[in-house]
């Protein structure tokens, strides 16, 4: 994932996978670095754990 990416998350305050599944996919990208394609890794990485993105 690329690091804008990666401090958008972390300035959001999500640290771990499992919080991703609490948030919408349109949530996230309203944040300064997400793009189709990190929340396309995002969707598979939650998809590995049996998670999606809340609706």
């Amino acid at each position: 994932m690329a690091k804008p990416a990666q401090r958008a998350l972390a300035q959001a305050g999500f640290f771990r996978l499992e919080q991703l599944a609490k948030v919408s996919e349109a949530e996230l990208l309203k944040l300064h670095g997400m793009g189709p394609k990190t929340m396309g890794q995002l969707r598979a990485a939650l998809a590995e754990k049996g998670l999606n993105f809340a609706e």
